[in-house]
């Protein structure tokens, strides 16, 4: 059961890291990757230079922070809402209906918002106007799309992630809540004391799994909701957004892959720090 897993990371993770060496190279098609020309961090310096990375690396991390923050927060108020509800059949229906956004694809949820905050004739507008107000140009709005792509995001994510937090509380022995019951406690310090402490280590692990990706955005949501719309990169602009255009508009793949690099090595120095800190404070909960 385990060869086709192990598979996968050797073909698609190990055999492939090679290929990192493009960021250290002026990369030429003609030349592949080993044949072109050798100019060390020069890539890294431009992308320090120009200030790209600093203002991309600053979008990723904080809209991260918050989908890690704000999303385990909801899911875990979810799952416990759910847990509580008695009725079989109402708790089947409303976890379907929060798990149903997670396979939607980003491509609708591009159209959806389009129609959503369009000016000439997007839903929102079109109150406003029936209202007596004045139009709202969304799409020159930097400012508005961080709550907007936050929004999308935890909606998308809540019915999955909410599953893991559901699948412990449903783990925890019964007995212990009967007999919080019988003692006199009430819903709310059963929630308080037993619920949250028993989902601690679940809530840890999933953060320092999440931290590994940390500057991994969601490009499928990024793209689709903003797509080319230079206006709103300053808010917007992610990494994984900057990287597409570098390969796709200026066929850049050295600045790329440079970018790339840098994606990965951070998120593996950030993952052993927070490993290294939970581990002092809590051994049980760290990864190793």
């Amino acid at each position: 059961m385990l060869l086709p897993v192990i598979l996968y990371f050797i073909i698609f993770h190990y055999a492939v890291m090679p290929g990192a060496y493009v960021a250290f190279v002026d990369y030429k098609l003609n030349k592949g990757i080993f044949g072109s020309n050798f100019i060390g961090l020069k890539n890294f310096e431009f992308l320090f230079q120009n200030g790209d990375l600093w203002n991309i690396t600053k979008n990723t991390l904080l809209y991260n922070v918050v989908f890690l923050a704000l999303g385990n927060i909801i899911q875990i108020v979810f799952a416990i809402m759910l847990s509580e509800i008695a009725g079989k059949w109402f708790k089947k229906i409303t976890q379907s209906v929060i798990l149903l956004p997670n396979f939607i694809s980003m491509v609708i949820v591009g159209v959806f918002a389009y129609n959503l905050f369009n000016f000439n004739s997007g839903f929102i507008n079109t109150m406003f106007v029936s209202l007596g107000l004045d139009r709202y140009e969304f799409y020159s709005d930097p400012g508005i799309w961080k709550y907007i792509i936050v929004a999308f995001k935890i909606w998308a994510g809540t019915g999955y992630g909410m599953i893991v937090y559901l699948a412990t509380i449903t783990g925890i022995n019964h007995d212990l809540y009967e007999a919080a019951y019988m003692d006199g406690a009430t819903t709310w310090q059963r929630i308080r004391y037993m619920t949250l402490p028993i989902l601690k280590p679940t809530f840890i692990l999933l953060l320092l799994f999440g931290l590994g990706g940390i500057l991994k955005g969601s490009f499928d949501l990024f793209y689709n909701l903003i797509g080319t719309n230079s206006v709103l990169y300053p808010q917007t602009d992610i990494i994984d957004t900057y990287v597409f255009r570098s390969l796709v508009g200026q066929f850049n793949f050295s600045m790329g892959a440079a970018v790339g690099f840098y994606q990965s090595l951070f998120g593996l120095i950030l993952v052993l720090v927070i490993n290294f800190i939970v581990r002092k404070v809590e051994p049980d909960s760290a990864l190793f």
